[in-house]
């Protein structure tokens, strides 16, 4: 099991940097948002990709993958009802796959809430199968460049559509691709979801749908920020041999980024002692 952090919670600092302190603090793996790095990342040219996979290796930390995919540019939606932003969000998205690819990254992991939220007066059954043939549309492209595309569910807090694992599931095997997956996050799961976190994990591991997980309090700051336990969730992580990555995936920075980044991979690193 490898522990990551995700990116834009130290995008203040130039990338060099970025991933010096990323190993300083022992993380394995750095997971980037793709609008930290430009506001096209999906049109980022071939020696702009090796310099940032080069700089990541020279520090001695891996690229695991991208989320928050579709921030940038704006006015993307996997949903929508102009066939046109369809087009252009399949087209960007394929690119972000090829991005992935070229760090080094093998999981993608789609949230981006206001890219999928389905508007009220729209069907949200039409909305249902246009968002699906969006994803089917690039899992062809995830399947060759030998990646994971994960569908992350997120609370009705943040948006009306995938809120839960088995909403996410239904999803993915009405694609039916390999490469074509979901995740847990654990703040929206407990948000959302009627089982634990490790309930959900011990239910969902074993199929193989599930392949990545974030962590992050329910009060949006880092693990060990917060009144959540996240024991039950390493050790459920154990207890099914999960042999992915774990992702650091604060949304409020206290008392600011680098400082939520220590505290989570110290606090992360204590399960860790405490459960061997």
């Amino acid at each position: 099991m490898k522990i990551a952090l995700c990116n834009e919670v130290i995008r203040e600092l130039e990338f060099k940097a970025q991933c010096h302190l990323a190993v300083t603090l022992g993380y394995d793996g750095l997971e980037l948002a793709p609008f930290t790095l430009a506001e096209n990342p999906h049109l980022l040219n071939a020696q702009e990709r090796n310099r940032l996979r080069q700089t990541a290796e020279e520090a001695g930390i891996e690229i695991v993958g991208l989320h928050w995919l579709l921030l940038t540019p704006k006015g993307l939606s996997i949903n929508s009802r102009d066939p046109g932003v369809r087009q252009r969000t399949v087209e960007v998205m394929r690119g972000l796959i090829g991005l992935c690819a070229d760090l080094g990254g093998k999981i993608l992991v789609h949230g981006s809430p206001a890219q999928r939220n389905i508007p009220t007066d729209d069907d949200p059954q039409d909305a249902w199968f246009r968002a699906r043939d969006t994803f089917a549309a690039v899992a062809a492209d995830a399947e060759a460049a030998e990646v994971i595309y994960c569908l992350e569910p997120l609370s009705t807090e943040e948006c009306n559509f995938i809120n839960t694992v088995a909403d996410a599931v239904t999803m993915v095997e009405a694609i039916g691709s390999p490469a074509i997956r979901t995740m847990i996050d654990h703040r929206a799961a407990s948000l959302a979801e009627k089982e634990t976190v490790a309930d959900l994990l011990d239910r969902w591991l074993p199929t193989g749908l599930v392949r990545h997980v974030h962590v992050n309090e329910t009060n949006r700051r880092a693990p060990g920020q917060g009144d959540s336990h996240f024991a039950p969730l390493f050790e459920a992580l154990k207890r099914n041999a999960y042999n992915g990555v774990v992702s650091v995936e604060p949304f409020d920075y206290v008392p600011d980024g680098p400082s939520a980044a220590a505290i989570a991979i110290g606090y992360i690193r204590g399960v860790f002692e405490a459960l061997s």
